[in-house]
């Protein structure tokens, strides 16, 4: 299986770089087996119907990007020099993981300022990371944080503009609950109060699980051979409510429909034994096609960037050449793509007929 297979044309016209306004109004491709409808994420209720329920991720993103100063006292004086710091994951001995920038320019021991209240002390570095050992903790570093930093936006985003205020907000969404994420459940951010309201009066159900996503989900695919690519891991949690839901409704009749690869990806984790059970912990499931899905009847899901795991993971559940097909359209017929895009309803063959 090449990772040829995988690539599209994109024009760079259609990489959004705000979201839609509302949230709702984003368009929503339905591909429901070989049919493809253009709709709007606030159609979303007449596509689904009683019974189904809506699997969501409810992490939090923290505001993982800051910019500080380094000060060094040397021989001919002092001087100091602009450090950008991603804050990746905590580890545990208390230190964080990040991407500092430029690394060449710090030291083991030295100190990072990011604001009056926030600092950190680089306690190692390795693999182009370091580590950092922050001054507060617990709820006096989130206050700090978020304070004082930014809102992480992938790499097609920031190469185009700079995080800002609003990005606080746009870049969460509305369930977000659970902090640890330096990535967004992208789908997610579509949903706003009134589309959740016409869900539930439709007879829709939600589930809550815990994806963090990591940064790792915008590492590109480096090898040819996709079978052989290697997935970061990322701490999720499906609780025995959660468990309990998802496998009450799949008796039922009702379709599980995960909003967002990452929630996609952690139900399936929970459900390798053949039926959906509590999951605690890191997975590093990665689905490409010929993967048996257990528990995944249909899938909510932006458009993804060509070679990646995503267009992979999509390509499993709906086909290669109908996935094809499917972004070929989403092309011609301009669909903003990417995390503050627009959206896909994927219904594969087998579930279509189930549309009520």
């Amino acid at each position: 299986m090449k990772l040829s297979e995988f690539d599209f044309d994109l024009p760079e016209r259609l990489i959004a770089t705000r979201p839609a306004s509302p949230r709702s109004s984003a368009r929503l491709l339905v591909a429901e087996g070989d049919a493809i409808t253009d709709a709007h994420v606030f159609d979303l209720p007449d596509w689904l119907r009683p019974g189904d329920r809506l699997v969501l991720n409810d992490t939090k993103v923290i505001p993982a990007r800051l910019t500080g100063t380094r000060t060094r006292r040397g021989t001919a004086g002092e001087s100091a020099a602009r450090i950008e710091a991603t804050l990746l994951e905590p580890r545990a001995d208390g230190t964080w993981t990040a991407l500092v920038k430029p690394l060449k320019k710090v030291r083991d021991g030295e100190v990072i300022r990011f604001s009056d209240e926030l600092e950190a002390v680089v306690e190692a570095r390795a693999d182009g990371q370091g580590h950092l050992r922050f001054n507060l903790s617990g709820e006096d570093f989130d206050a700090a944080l978020n304070a004082a930093g930014a809102m992480p936006l992938p790499p097609y985003i920031a190469a185009r503009r700079p995080a800002d205020a609003r990005d606080k907000t746009d870049y969460q969404t509305i369930w977000a609950r659970r902090q640890g994420a330096v990535a967004a459940p992208t789908a997610s951010l579509h949903f706003d109060e009134a589309l959740m309201a016409a869900l539930s009066a439709r007879g829709v159900a939600f589930t809550h699980v815990t994806l963090h996503v990591g940064a790792g989900t915008f590492l590109p695919v480096k090898v040819e051979d996709v079978t052989t690519h290697r997935m970061h891991g990322e701490w999720g949690e499906v609780t025995e409510q959660a468990a309990a839901e998802i496998a009450a409704t799949k008796k039922a009749g009702g379709r599980i429909v995960p909003v967002g690869t990452t929630a996609l990806r952690l139900i399936e984790t929970a459900a390798r034994s053949g039926t959906i059970e509590p999951f605690r912990g890191v997975t590093d499931i990665f689905i490409y096609p010929g993967f048996a899905f257990r528990v995944t009847d249909a899938l909510m899901t932006n458009f993804h960037l060509p070679k990646s795991t995503l267009m992979m993971l999509v390509s499993a559940l709906m086909g290669t050449e109908r996935i094809r097909r499917i972004y070929a359209h989403a092309v011609d017929r301009e669909y903003r793509f990417f995390s503050y895009g627009d959206a896909s309803l994927l219904i594969p063959p087998t579930q279509a007929t189930f549309r009520a």
